[in-house]
């Protein structure tokens, strides 16, 4: 059965944990797709993952459409919500319908992310879910002020963290239907979580968020450097070299094809 927002939300009050991964191809979407995952999300860090750029910043609407739609293709019953990248949104509100709507439009996803939890994206959000177009907030480390915050954790004395705090608050009244929370102290996070009545999703946030999300890459160990909050569940990119090692050797030594 194919997942939705209502579901989520289902699940929040059952206190049952939401499995969110990113995606960026067909192939990787339909994979996470077939083994369950609930929530697939189109990251910007794509940008990294898949385009090879240092940060998200440079990713623009037609790569992320691009991708969007690829991974829209191979999703069956995971909600796809995909990431609005920087300055495609933070300009106006117009822009942010115009960039939202076209995502929803023209590829398979259900639901939009932007960053930030200040009054003007408050509204901003509270605009897109007006005119029927789900949100999912960020708030907590954004990587799309990388310049301005780098990537250490947020949150830690008491008045960011309180900061944080009442951004997600904001968001939830604004319409967002769940919140990630990245790269803050834990106890923090399991304060928001338990204030809020949408679903909070964690990265580096500790466990007592609704769900967790890994970036996929990762998670598969095919990233170049890991997060500090991040658990790599195989080594492909070990696998694969030696792959293709194994193939080249016997291309060299006559050895593939056989007879």
């Amino acid at each position: 059965m194919a997942i939705n927002i209502q579901k989520l939300s289902q699940w929040k009050q059952q206190g049952h944990p939401i499995v969110v991964l990113t995606a960026w191809d067909y192939a990787i979407a339909q994979l996470l797709d077939e083994a369950g995952v609930d929530l697939i999300l189109v990251g910007d860090s794509l940008a990294m993952v898949s385009l090879g750029y240092k940060t998200t910043l440079p990713l623009t609407m037609s790569e992320m459409l691009h991708h969007a739609q690829a991974v829209g293709r191979g999703v069956k019953n995971a909600l796809v919500v995909c990431d609005l990248p920087f300055l495609t949104y933070q300009q106006s509100i117009a822009q942010a319908i115009e960039s939202a709507g076209l995502l929803l439009k023209q590829a398979n996803v259900q639901g939009v992310k932007v960053e930030g939890g200040y009054p003007e994206m408050v509204e901003t959000v509270r605009r897109l879910v007006q005119v029927g177009i789900p949100v999912m907030g960020h708030v907590g480390l954004t990587p799309q002020s990388v310049h301005q915050l780098g990537y250490r954790q947020q949150g830690k004395d008491e008045k960011d963290g309180d900061r944080i705090l009442q951004q997600a608050i904001a968001l939830e009244q604004a319409g967002a239907f769940a919140i990630v929370l990245e790269h803050i102290p834990a106890t923090l996070a399991a304060e928001i979580t338990q204030k809020l009545t949408i679903p909070t999703i964690g990265i580096g946030a500790g466990s007592g968020c609704d769900g967790q999300v890994l970036v996929t890459a990762d998670l598969l160990g095919l990233s170049e450097r890991q997060p500090p909050f991040a658990k790599s569940y195989a080594n492909l990119r070990q696998i694969i070299t030696q792959a293709v090692q194994d193939y080249s050797q016997e291309v060299r030594n006559r050895e593939f094809p056989t007879d």
